[in-house]
């Protein structure tokens, strides 16, 4: 044998399933000559790439690893004192390692199918009751993507919820002292739906102002300052104007909660909660709300029910997906959650109990108070009289520059103003840290003093008004107060996970959401403390590494895409959508075009475009689709001649929704630019089109990009994701702006989300992929995706009609499949996607785009078996369906009306059902040898909307349900 010094294994080979003679086999069974064949009959030829992408060449996992760790090396960890809702914080290791360091949790998917997701709908029951139990509020939802937003959510809900004494109202008023990140995006929301904004003084609020419908107020502000508030908030209910607070859930340890001072809304982030600061994100954010708006609430509400047997079981409540259903009428376009983050944020709620969270906020406040005492020796004013961890020390500009020149030396980021420093302290600093600073403060001063640190010490008591001090208890149910020990703390997470279906078990074939493989060497990196431990707002230069990250992917992402430049600050796709129509919005009035309001959005479309859309200010107007499901042209054309004079844009999905190349997207793209619109591209299925042909080249001048799918962030449970906007050279001028950090273009929008470049800290994980993959790896992928998508429409189109395909009969990189003829005889799709899980899978998406239907997605990452199972399973379940046909099984009462099938059932020495145990298990062969149980079974959805609880189960039912 010669011998290669070469290294042999790309990492593509890792990524991509199926080998070199799988795909031969594939292919010979789809009835294609080769891959090439099938993608020219697959994607229309006139809008093929043609050429390979400009990007480097790939890199080995191990090469990659040592190179990007070079670059993480210029990222300059400082000590944070610069708050602002960003704190350093100490992950629990038992959290770090087997959450977020754990593919089981990162790599489940949207809890849409609950009898498989208990272990994380649990999960996020606790993050509820533990933001519930500190804010004092009746109900909260399973996070928002961060503080920022969550109070643009705020404002919005409230805005729609007025009461009628208000029903004209149109003034939201925002306390100054509200942190400015906030501020910024509020202006983004607000102006487009006609909310006018007042940022001012609390002096200058008038509560008697009749256009003036709600309030939002920070405690502690950003200046650190506590205020009480019950009196204001009271005035204002006399007034019938509404009140949301801003708040720091470590705060509310020991402050009284802005639920007990009658507040409407109650928003903040829950980052401090053992998740690291990563440069801006992720982060769970956190709404909480009375129980009067529980069907206004945005977002995702995890809420218990039963199941088929009378058990508690959880799942998510009230429809709250409600962009899918109300589209061009949703108050919000949020479709997803942080659940990662806010899994991870409960579990430290968990892991700590309220006695130590009060302690670990005593601690944090006690070295905010001992460095005002020390510096107070020196002669410095303390401006702030009431505080949590945030002081404000007054200096003249000579000082503040010694300040800061010694700080930097000493390698700590404080926060100055004209005339102030600002100090925040959190659970990782120490007395060190504080004397630390005071020498740093010394040094500006001719002041001389002597300080005994001891007597100092000794003399801190908590220094809040008695007034702010929380009297009241929280986190008393069990679960914040049974697992401090490691042990039981490592048995409980391990138990939840088991309950859960993810990517480590078996394919997720979800149409529209791509899960696809987060390999471990993207992943590594995300823990890294050069990214995990870095403040958003730090000066720029400590970044290096990050703005080298930045500038490549910007420029990666650019290339894949076909246009000009890229903005990374927004942090979901939803989002996406709504700053692609923001940049195009702005485009327009830079042109003097103010009226162009109308949104062309087919039938078809992701239920957020419609709300992205509205919130957007546009008006939507409905293009059909034909019996084919593509965009119907003549429609579209007359549409866009018919409100010609108004045309801000058309949104489309490509491929489409309905998982097909449409031959005329050059021709829709020129009817928009012909009537004076703009192109909007959802870039939810650009796993189909990355190197094969791109939105530049269709025509379009915006699209998104879902970095947790096409670019392997994981899923998270249904969250983090990242929604990166690419735009063509005309719009790049209107990329967002941040109002501390300098990004965005020459006439940027204001913010789109809290942080500059959104969350940033899992960025390296879309950076690893594609450069590991390199142009050749990437192009390869997207034609294993569109192989992997026909392969499994060629066993299964003989047993269910598939709805779409494009002109030579092929699929994109997925298809739906017609479920609705199987209702003759009482089967539904709910019953095929529950019946799914006793063959080991999870459902693929149900009655998405089109009701009745399963839309099957199987990425590239998946091998042939894999892709047999699931066909095998999908086979035996259609014959099953012809057992209820045939009368071999009863209409009610059959194997997949009772789907799924748990293990206390099949054990159960009452066994009444018209068919085996075998059968109802182990289906298929495959299945005995790695069998995954239900924890439940079929879950009562009404039952759950009827009687509707979003907190931990009553600690009766709690306790039997641990025994």
């Amino acid at each position: 044998m010669k011998i290669s010094l070469n290294p042999s294994t790309r990492f593509e080979s890792r990524h991509n399933g199926p080998s070199a003679s799988e795909i031969a086999i594939m292919l010979e069974k789809i009835g294609a000559a080769s891959l090439d064949e099938l993608i020219d009959q697959t994607i229309p030829k006139s809008i093929q790439l043609g050429r390979p992408m400009d990007l480097p060449k790939a890199k080995t996992e191990a090469s990659f690893l040592r190179e990007f760790k070079k670059l993480a090396s210029k990222n300059r960890i400082f000590k944070s004192f610069i708050g602002l809702g960003y704190y350093d914080t100490i992950v629990p290791g038992v959290i770090l390692r087997n959450i977020l360091e754990n593919p089981g949790w990162y790599t489940a998917y949207t809890p849409y199918q609950a009898e498989i997701a208990q272990g994380r709908l649990e999960a996020l029951i606790n993050y509820q009751t533990m933001v519930m139990d500190l804010t004092g509020m009746e109900m909260a939802n399973a996070s928002l993507l961060d503080e920022a937003t969550a109070a643009a959510e705020a404002m919005t809900m409230l805005y729609a919820s007025k009461p009628k004494e208000k029903k004209n109202a149109h003034k939201f008023f925002v306390d100054e002292k509200v942190f400015p990140q906030t501020k910024d995006l509020l202006i983004t929301r607000a102006a487009p739906i006609g909310i006018e904004l007042e940022i001012a003084s609390l002096s200058k609020l008038d509560l008697t102002n009749p256009d003036l419908f709600g309030i939002l107020l920070q405690y502690p502000n950003a200046d650190g300052e506590v205020v009480d508030h019950s009196a204001l908030v009271a005035s204002a209910k006399e007034s019938h104007v509404l009140t949301a607070f801003a708040t720091d859930l470590l705060s509310l340890t020991l402050l009284t909660p802005p639920g007990e001072f009658g507040a409407d809304v109650v928003v903040g982030t829950s980052q401090r909660f053992g998740v690291p600061m990563g440069y801006g994100g992720p982060h769970a954010a956190f709404f909480a709300t009375r129980d009067a708006y529980k069907r206004q609430v945005p977002g995702r509400i995890i809420g218990v029910s039963v199941d088929k047997d009378g058990n508690k079981a959880y799942r998510m409540a009230l429809q709250t997906r409600e962009q899918h259903i109300k589209r061009e009428k949703a108050t919000s376009n949020i479709c997803t959650a942080q659940v990662l983050l806010a899994v991870m944020a409960g579990m430290y709620a968990v892991y700590h109990g309220p006695k130590s969270l009060k302690e670990i906020a005593a601690r944090t406040h006690g070295l905010a108070q001992l460095t005002a005492k020390a510096l107070r020796k020196y002669g410095f004013e303390q401006v702030n009289a009431h505080f949590f961890d945030t002081i404000q020390i007054k200096t003249d500009a000579v000082q503040q520059s010694k300040i800061k020149a010694f700080a930097l030396s000493s390698e700590m980021n404080f926060r100055y103003e004209p005339g102030f420093v600002f100090l925040s302290f959190d659970q990782a600093k120490t007395i060190s840290d504080v004397k630390a600073i005071v020498d740093i403060f010394s040094k500006s001063t001719t002041e001389k003093a002597q300080i005994d640190w001891e007597n100092l010490v000794e003399g801190l008591e908590l220094n809040l008004p008695e007034s702010l001090n929380r009297k009241s208890a929280y986190l008393t149910h069990p679960v914040f107060n049974q697992y401090h020990s490691e042990h039981e703390m490592l048995r409980y997470i391990k138990r939840l996970e088991n309950k859960d279906l993810s990517l480590v078990h078996s394919m997720i074939s979800l149409g529209s959401c791509t899960m696809k493989l987060n390999a471990t060497t993207e992943m590594i990196p995300v823990t890294w403390p050069e990214f995990g431990q870095m403040h958003p707002f730090a000066p720029q230069d400590q970044a290096a590494g990050y703005f080298e990250l930045f500038q490549n992917l910007r420029r990666w992402l650019s290339e894949i895409t076909g246009f000009a430049d890229t903005s990374l600050q927004p942090n979901s796709g939803a989002q996406g959508e709504y700053a692609g129509l923001m940049v195009i919005r702005a485009y327009h009035m830079s042109r003097g075009d103010h009226h162009r309001n109308v949104a062309l959005i087919p039938t078809s479309a992701h239920g957020t475009n419609p709300a992205s859309a509205v919130m957007a200010g546009m008006k939507v107007v409905l293009v059909k689709c034909d019996e084919r499901g593509n965009i119907d042209v003549a429609d579209l054309k007359a549409k866009a001649e018919e409100h010609k004079a108004d045309l801000s844009c058309l949104m489309v999905t490509y491929p489409s929704t309905h998982g097909v190349f449409e031959e005329a997207i050059q021709e829709i793209c020129q009817i928009i630019h012909d009537n004076g619109g703009q192109v909007y591209m959802d870039g939810a299925n650009m796993n189909a089109q990355v190197g094969l042909t791109s939105p530049g080249i269709i025509g379009a001048d915006v699209c998104h990009l879902n970095l947790h799918k096409t670019f392997c962030i994981p899923h998270g449970g249904g969250g983090p994701g990242m929604g990166p906007i690419c735009v063509a050279k005309h719009l790049v001028p209107f990329l967002p702006g941040n109002p501390l950090v300098q990004t965005g273009g020459t006439q940027a929008i204001t913010a789109i989300s809290a942080a500059p470049f959104g969350s940033a800290s899992i960025l390296p994980i879309s950076y690893a992929y594609i450069a590991m993959m390199g142009g050749d790896g990437l192009t390869n992928a997207t034609k294993i995706a569109i192989l992997n998508a026909n392969y499994i429409k060629a066993r299964l189109e003989s047993h269910y009609p598939i709805l779409y395909t494009g002109t030579q009969g092929r699929a994109a990189h997925e298809m739906i499949l017609d479920c609705r003829a199987f209702k003759e005889v009482g089967i539904e799709v709910e019953d095929i996607a529950k019946r799914l899980m006793d063959y080991g899978f999870h459902a693929p998406t149900v009655s998405f785009p089109v009701a009745g239907t399963l839309m099957i997605e199987p990425t590239e990452s998946e091998t042939m078996a894999e892709l047999d199972r699931f066909c095998d399973a999908m086979i035996a379940i259609r014959a099953e369906i012809q057992e209820v046909y045939d009368g071999q099984a009863d209409r009610e009462n059959n194997v997949l009306k009772n789907a799924p099938h748990t293990a206390v059932l099949a054990l159960s020495d009452a066994w009444s059902l018209p068919y085996s145990r075998e059968k109802a298990v182990y289906p298929l062969s495959y299945v005995k040898a790695n069998k995954f149980w239900p924890s439940v079974r079929r879950i009562d959805s009404a039952y759950g909307d009827r009687n509707l609880v979003c907190s931990c189960i009553p600690v009766e039912e709690y306790v039997q349900a641990e025994a």
